[in-house]
């Protein structure tokens, strides 16, 4: 099968669609259920509304497009959170360049969420990968573990040295006591 920009992406879509992981009202309702919460992370990964848009679309099409789509319908969220991450990797890896925030695109209040989503931005891609899902999208251990494509094992040691340098980062910024007490991600 010809890669996406061979046929163009309508045609290729078209061309897999004998091999498609479901049928079309199961994907309306699980991007119904994903669609939101999916937008949210990138948005949050990436600090850029349009990027988010154009990796969540990409996201979507490769969802469709792999053979590899589990069939609990459980672990088919972490598998599109896992498309979405690595799309934003391989964005950033290109790009060589640190996600760079735009006005009106982090949550919260521009006081003091905003500012918070543009400190976020100082710590590594790894890091804000995983406070994001831990902390924002409530994910447990395992799930990020599928997500992130880490070993479960490592996910509590990562998290909690991600919440130190993170904390640096807030203290930094002159915002006392940044270290949240009690935060721990059930696993």
């Amino acid at each position: 099968m010809k890669p996406p920009s061979a046929l163009g992406l309508d045609g290729w879509v078209a061309a897999r669609a004998g091999r498609l992981p479901m049928d079309e009202p199961a994907f309306v309702m699980f991007h119904t259920r994903t669609a939101g919460p999916l937008k949210g992370y990138l948005r949050r990964l990436t600090g850029n509304g349009a990027l988010a848009e154009d990796l969540l679309q990409d996201a979507y099409v490769r969802f469709l497009a792999s053979g590899n789509v589990p069939d609990d319908p459980s672990h088919r969220k972490n598998y599109l959170f896992r498309i979405a991450t690595n799309l934003a990797r391989d964005h950033f890896r290109r790009e060589r360049r640190a996600p760079v925030l735009q006005p009106g695109v982090n949550p919260g209040t521009p006081e003091t969420a905003g500012d918070v989503w543009t400190l976020l931005t100082q710590v590594s891609a790894r890091d804000r990968e995983l406070l994001v899902l831990a902390y924002v999208e409530g994910m447990t251990h395992q799930e990020i573990a599928s997500v992130t494509g880490l070993m479960r094992a490592s996910i509590k040691p990562l998290l909690f040295r991600a919440r130190k340098r993170f904390a640096q980062v807030l203290r930094a910024a002159g915002l006392a006591g940044a270290e949240p007490a009690g935060s721990e991600v059930v696993s």
